[in-house]
Formats: C-alpha cells, structure tokens, sequence
C-alpha cells in the first residue's frame, strides 16, 4: 500500500511518514503544494494524507484540481483549520475525511485504514472541464464559455491529453507516446504545430490562453 503525505511542517511530515512506514506502508512525501500535485498525478496511491495550508498551491485547491481531472484517490485533509465551515469546505472540495492538529497518530491511522477499507470504485467519465473549456467524451464535443469549437480528430486526442493532466506539466515526449503513438522522436515540429493550431481554436475572440509553454520542460494546461 503506497501513501503520499503532502505537508509543509517538516516535523509533522517526518512523525507521520515514521509512524505510516512502521505500519507497513510505503511513503512518499512532498513540500509544497505543486509538488504535491504533481507526486499525486504521477504516482499510483491508496490514499493521500494533505494539510491545507501548502505554499505555492493550497490544499484546497490541490483537491478540487485532483478531482476535476478524474483523480478518486481518498484523501485525509491534515489541518489546523478546524471550524465546522472549514470542514464542511474541505469535504465539499472531494476530501474523505478529515482530522484537526494536533492529532494523535493512532486516530490517523485508524482513519487511513478506514479509507483504506472502503470499496475501490472505477468511474469512467463522461465529460472533463478546465475553467471555462467543456469536453464531451462521448460525444467528442468540445466547447469554450458556450461556444462549440470545431477539432480534428489528432486535435481532439490533443486536447483531451492535457485536460486530463490539467495542473501538470505534460512533455513533448509524452505526447508523442500517449497522442501520436510514437515510442521515439520523430524529429520533426509537428507537437508544436498541433499545440499552436490547438491554442489558435481554443483563443478565438481573444480568449486568455489554456495551454501554457513550460520552457525546457513542455505545456501546462491550466486548470486553476
């Protein structure tokens, strides 16, 4: 069973990363909101453990990302924010339960197994959204602010690519590999030519730009 704990408080990180691997799991930690992001999105886990007060990205937002772009992963929100609108605020944002510092470690491991305990369920999703971008999967219907906007079957598979990773930085190689079907680089422009004609639809009436240059590193769709 594999945890990721995504805490700024290095000390409460280390006590509950100790305690989580002396039960037998396997534990991966991260700093910072963004990084967390990208751990959770890259990493295959049973559950994650987050506070919700994280530089760079908050908790919060952390979650509603994750479960905006399909991510059922149970999540402990880890926190001192403990009025009764602040729980109810971090449910609603997707969090499966909650725990107010300090804690006592026993209850937390109590809680991680009771998420642990719960039937794994598979949603398929019908739809994604980024912002103000509406994807119909089945339909294969893509629309901005209302409006229908018209794309190639390659500019589709493009597209859905990002939103499905909004908030993480996709790379040319993984395009290649997961849009192309290509397992080496053909040396040729043609992820940039489709990442600009996909930007030119998507910005029409000089909409703020979805898809963003991560230079040295590849695109970003951003989804906050």
């Amino acid at each position: 069973m594999k945890i990721a704990i995504i805490e700024d408080d290095k000390e409460t990180q280390g006590y509950v990363a100790n305690g989580l691997k002396e039960m037998g799991f396997t534990v991966d930690v991260a700093g910072d909101g963004l990084a967390g992001l990208l751990l959770a999105k890259e990493g295959t886990y049973d559950v994650l453990v987050i506070d919700r007060m994280l530089p760079h990205l908050d908790g919060l937002t952390l979650v509603k990302t994750l479960r905006s772009s399909g991510c059922s992963v149970p999540v402990l929100f880890l926190t001192t924010m403990c009025g009764i609108d602040d729980r109810v605020e971090g449910l609603n944002a997707g969090a499966d339960d909650y725990l107010v510092k300090p804690f006592a470690f026993s209850e937390l491991a109590a809680r991680v197994n009771a998420l642990l305990r719960r039937p794994k369920t598979t949603v398929e999703l019908n739809s994604l959204q980024v912002r103000d971008l509406e994807i119909d999967l089945l339909k294969r219907l893509v629309k901005r602010g209302g409006q229908t906007i018209e794309l190639q079957p390659t500019e589709f598979r493009l597209l859905e690519y990002l939103a499905r990773h909004a908030g993480q930085v996709v790379t040319r190689t993984m395009l290649l590999e997961n849009v192309w079907d290509f397992h080496f680089d053909p040396k040729t422009n043609m992820v940039e030519t489709h990442i600009s004609r996909l930007r030119g639809k998507l910005n029409v009436g000089g909409k703020p730009d979805l898809i963003l240059t991560v230079r040295g590193a590849g695109y970003i769709m951003d989804g906050v």
